[in-house]
């Protein structure tokens, strides 16, 4: 009997029909993959078995009888939890605070953290119930978030984009701890955008295009290839990493120091960085290590940095504002999508303004007729589905808007590229494209910073690698030199400074 049963699941929504005649099903301890490019119909999927949306046509079977899922509490009781991609907890509440708030209230508070410490060591999660949340990594609140997710003792668990904020070592024990729910009993639903991932994790794969399920497969018999071909119709293009001489220093920072303007941020300390004409810098880090405070600091939102620490093209932009930085050809890609890359109320055309000046005239007269093409242009180039120029940023799953705000910035041709996370969120294609983008401009002689998660991006397109780790930031490395372990520990903040990637990025500095 089928843990659970989809049958015939569709849903419309005003614009697009989300899901189409879906069918899935998944048997107890069965590790399932959904997978599928942006807006094919996966987060619709998810939402639809937790109760948090409600289908239009179709029937769901659990252990075998038909329901009817009405809410997220109604879900919990069935035994349907989910962790999602982005964290739920309370900063300035303790870990055990945060599981409480979650469950039903039958067991005081005492008991919920002696809970926590039976399923945490049961599964070696090491969660300490005591810590308040604002002191733990991004890794660890994760392991709140599962412990959270496995005291309701779930049939199944729903796992969104677990491992886009994990070091490497992070990501090993995860699947440890996946595993072992798989061999008690639990069902697990896993939805990443990472082929490689799902081919070790998976015993079965349901691929979704176009809100259709396009084909089911066992990914361990599948290649990338495959997998992607099934995905968005075809394998994504290889990427050309071509070796190239850098040219002038663009962006030079040195001994950036900078008290945390949020209690709950971190302080900048003696960060020094270098990124040249025609290359690409990689900066990895597990996120919450100091990278929005730099982002913040690099980019003119905070103009704080004593005079000079920040220079571009040899001009001291320390303390200047983002208009000016941009007018120097400075252009910034935040890591949020909503609120900061992009207005969620304004249209497409309107947040294309944010940043872009082609089209205002004299007097801040605006160029309608001009606006509309420029982002129809954009929206062709960068494969942005979307009801058009007029439509709503909101509206947009969360790939198709990151590929508008990153082709954006890409198509203004900027000087110098800060760019935080270029391919969170969005699928194999998509991440192919904005690389080979990014890939471009470095060849056209832009300089460009790029901090991810995605240690294999990374791999993929920088020329020099540094990692970010307690607000300071380790010598840079060449990336051909350079290995994943080695990263991995640095993004702990285990570097030293007497080993010959230091020396490497003293010759990088002066050359």
């Amino acid at each position: 009997m089928s843990r659970l049963e989809l049958t015939g699941i569709s849903k419309q929504y005003p614009a697009v029909r989300a899901n189409d005649n879906v069918s899935l099903r998944v048997q107890p301890g069965q590790i399932h993959a959904v997978l599928g490019e942006n807006g094919a119909g996966k987060s619709t999927l998810m939402k639809i078995i937790y109760g948090a949306v409600q289908p239009d046509e179709g029937q769901i079977r659990w252990n075998g009888e038909a329901v009817k899922i009405t809410s997220p509490a109604h879900a919990r009781k069935l035994g349907i939890s989910m962790v999602y991609q982005h964290f739920s907890l309370f900063d300035t509440l303790t870990a055990a605070e945060n599981v409480w708030l979650g469950l039903d209230k039958s067991m005081t508070l005492a008991e919920v953290a002696r809970r926590i410490v039976q399923v945490a060591g049961s599964y070696g999660l090491d969660v300490d119930p005591a810590r308040p949340v604002h002191t733990l990594s991004v890794g660890e609140r994760q392991r709140v978030e599962i412990v959270r997710a496995l005291l309701t003792r779930p049939q199944l668990l729903i796992l969104d984009e677990p491992t886009s904020v994990l070091t490497p070592q992070a990501v090993d024990k995860l699947f440890v701890t996946l595993r072992q729910l798989s061999d008690g009993g639990c069902s697990i639903l896993y939805i990443s955008h990472k082929l490689d991932e799902i081919r070790a994790l998976c015993h079965h794969c349901t691929v979704l295009r176009g809100g259709k399920v396009t084909g089911e497969v066992d990914p361990a018999q599948e290649s990338n290839a495959s997998l992607s071909r099934l995905m968005i119709g075809a394998a994504p293009p290889q990427l050309k990493h071509v070796a190239r001489a850098a040219g002038a220093t663009v962006l030079s920072v040195q001994q950036l120091a900078l008290a945390k303007q949020d209690p709950f941020g971190m302080d900048l300390q003696g960060i020094s960085l270098d990124v040249r004409a025609g290359e690409i810098v990689g900066m990895a880090g597990v996120s919450g290590n100091g990278q929005q405070e730099l982002m913040a600091a690099l980019s003119g939102e905070d103009p704080r940095a004593a005079p000079g620490c920040i220079r571009m093209n040899g001009l001291d932009i320390a303390q200047a504002g983002p208009v000016t930085r941009r007018a120097m050809g400075l252009h910034f890609v935040p890591e949020e999508r909503l609120g900061r890359g992009a207005v969620p109320t304004l249209s497409l055309a309107q947040n294309t303004l944010l940043t872009r000046t082609e089209a205002v005239r004299r007097w801040g007269w605006i160029d309608s007729g001009q606006v509309q093409r420029l982002t129809e242009g954009l929206m062709a180039r960068f494969n942005v589905k979307a009801g058009g120029p007029g439509a709503a940023a909101k509206s947009l799953s969360g790939g198709n808007l990151q590929k508008f705000i990153v082709g954006r910035e890409i198509a203004a041709n900027p000087t110098l590229l800060i760019i935080s996370q270029p391919t969170w969120g969005v699928d194999v294609g998509a991440a192919a494209q904005i690389r080979g983008e990014l890939l471009k401009l470095r060849d056209a002689g832009c300089a460009l910073l790029v901090v991810s998660e995605e240690l294999d991006e990374l791999f993929e397109i920088a020329d020099r690698l540094v990692v970010i780790a307690k607000g300071r930031v380790s010598p840079s490395v060449a990336a051909a030199d350079a290995t994943v372990a080695q990263i991995g520990e640095w993004m702990s903040g285990l570097w030293d400074v007497t080993q010959p990637a230091a020396a490497g990025f003293a010759a990088d500095a002066v050359a």
